[in-house]
């Protein structure tokens, strides 16, 4: 059985950084809580941004992120989350 291995921090900022950008956010990369949802009020995101940072995240680590996948609401479900699934499945 695998260990859990601790969160790749400066990934988590790295792509934090990436999420303001894209998204144009009124808030630093350093204020998004690595534990909160990402979807819904703290940041006010939507399933369009969602769409966005998919695509963002595509071009930056070759992480192929499907609109119609079933695993999204994990992925997504924090920066955290959405860290170590690429942390695991990028390709650049």
């Amino acid at each position: 059985m695998e260990q859990a291995t601790a969160p790749d921090l400066a990934l988590e900022r790295e792509i934090a950084g990436h999420i303001v950008t894209a998204l144009n956010l009124d808030i630093a990369a350093e204020e998004i809580v690595p534990e909160a949802p990402l979807y819904g009020d703290q940041l006010g995101i939507d399933s369009i941004d969602i769409l966005e940072i998919a695509l963002v995240m595509s071009k930056q680590y070759g992480v192929q992120l499907k609109a119609d996948s079933a695993d999204n609401t994990a992925i997504f479900a924090s920066l955290r989350a959405l860290a170590a699934y690429i942390g695991e499945h990028r390709s650049k």
